[in-house]
């Protein structure tokens, strides 16, 4: 189950801005720009995913 989640958009590290040519994702952990169904092997849940996790 954990793979299915396992994405940017679910991680501590992952930041969305918009800007004037529409929205910015971006790693802060690794200074990357991504996409929020990009998978990194260093992905870190965020508080409300781990609940969820621990709930499943």
């Amino acid at each position: 189950m954990k793979k299915n989640i396992h994405c940017c958009a679910t991680c501590i590290n992952f930041k969305a801005s918009k800007t004037g040519q529409g929205m910015k994702y971006e790693c802060t952990r690794l200074w990357y720009e991504t996409k929020p169904t990009y998978q990194f092997n260093c992905w870190e849940p965020k508080e409300h995913v781990k609940k969820w996790l621990d709930k499943a």
